[in-house]
């Protein structure tokens, strides 16, 4: 119950605690002052300069290095590098021999100068000159036109003649062979034709064929000519061109009908007097009387059948005169209607195309051209000439390579340290073989993709030199410090005096000043302990963190604690004070680590 009342009354417990602290504290002193002191180095809050960077090593390289290569094969005529030169974009670096090239080109120049003088000429309006030639030329296939017509209608002329003739010779040349082999003057019981037959047949059956196929010749010529003479009667002189055509057709056919007809009557008839002979039987005198007719109607026959065929094919070939002029008039008459209308928009696209072609043509040949010589892409330095004069070169024969005078460093990064990393970073650079040389750059490129080796990935960062050295060569070790981030005029602290507590950061501040005098970075001794302060951080490197609340410009904090020494050491270490860092220049900081920046 005495408990129960002693804790019921707060401010009598909270005085009980004030004068066991004081007691405690006094009791402390008393034998810290007996035993062992506790030193302290602090380090005062100032503005500054807080650079956080990434440090990674790697090599040196050039921006840019090309193998300058042929794109033709040719024997090379000159080379105008050497090595070590430094040399301008479009510089000759090589020539090969190009005549072939040059000639193309030259013959590409003048087919297209060809083209535009016809586009020109198109394009100009038609002359009195030309418009007459064209008037003229019309005219021309119109007289054409009436003589072939003309032409024509003689030879339809000519053809009725020719047809008249014929008719009148040669109907008596089948009567004539009518009287001489189907009729019976030889011996009145039998036509002269079976008479014949039958003085041979016993010694030559073939005899019979003969003499039926003369028959049948007979007998379709007799029809053959009935017919014709029948349709002559009926078509005049002045019949349609048609008719009068296939008058003559028909009297042609028939005129080859009757030398048929003669020519197998001579054939049967010397047939007769062949076995006659053989077997030196007595010919009679009218089997000559008979042959020496057949003479005279195949004279005729021959006469009429070259008199119509000369007329047929003159009517053929004037009718294809006649058809040539209709389509020369047509032709000159629709040239006439555009020289009068103008250049046809169709005539002109297709010139206006031409041009174009020769354009591309001439285009193409002095790209062609081009790469008969080799020229340097960049400004650079020739690292090495690998071709002399008189070489054969191939398309893929190196001739110089070139390198650029602005210099990278390939720097290697982690996984980790490359996603802080950006292109337009500033970076500082030094060199293991020109030990005090340090140049500045800026990240201008990342790799996209990593490189994973024994289960670590790696990035390659290109970092361009912002100046350059001569000292400095391609394949040299080079160390860059990447900058990722910097502040200029924040408060800054040691990190080594932010400790946390519950994710909360705070600092000890030194209050009581007058308690140590100024001395050797053996730190001091307090009068008084040092008060937690909470604060709040911001950006930090491996040295300084940034200080965004809780403290004050000058202030000093506790550094680092160093441990008590024995009571024997206490005189002479008794008025140490040192604050570290205290410089009013302002701080910086950098290096190969990286701390959080926000706590």
């Amino acid at each position: 119950m005495v408990l129960k009342k002693f804790f019921s009354r707060p401010k009598l417990i909270g005085g009980l605690l004030v004068i066991i602290a004081l007691v405690g504290y006094a009791g402390f002193r008393k034998f810290r002052s007996g035993a062992e002191v506790t030193r302290y180095v602090l380090a005062a809050v100032e503005r500054g300069t807080l650079v956080v960077s990434i440090t990674g090593s790697g090599q040196v390289a050039v921006s840019n290095q090309v193998d300058l290569k042929s794109k033709v094969a040719g024997t090379i005529i000159s080379v105008d590098v050497a090595n070590g030169q430094e040399v301008k974009a479009g510089k000759l670096v090589a020539q090969l021999d190009a005549r072939e090239a040059l000639q193309a080109v030259r013959d590409a120049e003048v087919n297209l100068e060809s083209a535009e003088l016809a586009l020109q000429k198109l394009k100009q309006p038609t002359d009195a000159l030309t418009l007459l030639q064209a008037q003229n030329a019309l005219s021309q296939a119109k007289v054409s036109r009436e003589q072939a017509a003309n032409d024509l209608a003689k030879s339809y002329e000519d053809g009725y003649t020719a047809v008249t003739n014929a008719l009148l010779a040669l109907p008596p040349v089948v009567t004539g062979i009518k009287e001489m082999l189907f009729s019976s003057t030889i011996e009145r019981t039998q036509w002269n034709i079976d008479w014949y037959a039958n003085q041979v047949y016993g010694w030559d059956g073939r005899v019979k064929v003969y003499r039926d196929d003369l028959y049948n010749l007979y007998q379709n010529l007799q029809k053959e000519t009935d017919a014709l003479l029948s349709r002559y009667q009926i078509t005049a002189r002045t019949a349609d061109t048609a008719a009068l055509e296939q008058l003559i057709l028909d009297s042609y056919s028939n005129a080859k009908s009757t030398g048929d007809l003669v020519k197998s009557a001579d054939r049967f008839l010397d047939f007769i007097k062949d076995l006659m002979t053989q077997h030196e039987v007595r010919q009679p005198a009218i089997l000559a009387t008979h042959q020496a007719s057949l003479d005279t109607y195949t004279a005729s026959a021959n006469t009429h059948i070259a008199s119509l065929l000369a007329i047929t094919r003159t009517i053929s070939n004037t009718k294809d005169q006649l058809a040539g002029s209709e389509r020369t008039i047509a032709e000159k008459t629709e040239q006439l209607a555009k020289l009068n209308a103008g250049v046809d928009a169709l005539d002109l696209r297709t010139q206006e195309l031409a041009v174009k072609q020769k354009l591309n043509a001439r285009r193409d040949a002095r790209e062609k051209l081009a790469d008969y010589t080799v020229r340097a892409p960049f400004d650079g330095l020739i690292a090495r000439v690998d071709a002399k004069r008189g070489d054969q070169a191939s398309a893929a024969t190196t001739l110089a390579t070139l390198i650029t005078r602005q210099k990278l460093a390939e720097i290697s990064f982690n996984e980790v340290d490359v996603a802080k990393i950006k292109i337009g970073q500033a970076a500082t650079l030094t060199f293991d073989a020109v030990p005090g040389l340090a140049l500045t750059g800026k990240v201008a490129e990342i790799d996209a993709v990593g490189t994973v080796s024994q289960g670590v990935v790696t990035y390659t960062v290109k970092v361009a030199f912002d100046t350059l050295d001569e000292r400095v060569k391609p394949g040299m070790t080079v160390s860059a410090a990447v900058i990722i981030d910097s502040k200029a005029g924040v408060l800054l602290a040691p990190v080594s005096a932010i400790k946390s507590d519950n994710e909360e950061n705070y600092v000890e501040v030194v209050t009581d000043r007058a308690a140590g005098n100024p001395g050797g970075s053996g730190g001091v001794e307090l009068a008084s302990l040092p008060e937690r302060v909470r604060i709040t951080t911001g950006l930090a490197n491996d040295e300084f963190s940034e200080i965004t609340g809780g403290l004050a410009e000058g202030t000093l904090v506790v550094a680092r604690t160093i441990a008590p020494l024995p009571a024997a050491n206490q005189t002479s270490q008794r008025s140490l004070f040192s604050v570290p860092g205290g410089g009013r220049g302002g701080i910086t900081g950098g290096g190969g680590g990286l701390r959080s920046g926000a706590r």
